[in-house]
């Protein structure tokens, strides 16, 4: 479970923000995580409700906000928006003009978003 390994990394920004904030407890958490991005989501909210136990952000809320995949299309220029990378139906041909030469714009980011503080 590489999650934990991401959620230790996490909590090294996690603390240091706090630090450097003055702050007493981290009372809310906000990650991004993208489709795309290899981490699974619940694995994640577990790994992290084990790693706080005794930090600063012992009591603190995980909120997860997942980052949908979107690409772009290099020969019409159209940005596509997808609704469900598991679907039978998800293509990475732009629905436009059926091309196949794309870019992806996001759906493999991971970061922390937000971050509220108490000093």
């Amino acid at each position: 479970m590489h999650e934990l390994s991401i959620v230790a990394d996490l909590f090294t920004i996690i603390e240091e923000k706090a630090r450097e904030s003055g702050a007493s407890r981290v009372t809310k958490v906000r990650v991004l995580i993208g489709e795309l991005s290899g981490v699974v989501p619940e694995l994640f909210r577990t790994a992290f409700h084990s790693y706080k136990k005794g930090t600063i952000a012992d009591r603190a809320r995980l909120e997860i906000k997942i980052t949908r995949v979107k690409f772009r299309c290099l020969r019409c220029g159209k940005e596509i928006k997808t609704r469900d990378i598991s679907s039978p139906d998800f293509s990475y041909a732009c629905p436009f003009c059926g091309s196949k030469e794309v870019e992806l714009e996001s759906g493999r980011d991971l970061y922390l978003e937000k971050l509220e503080l108490e000093t």
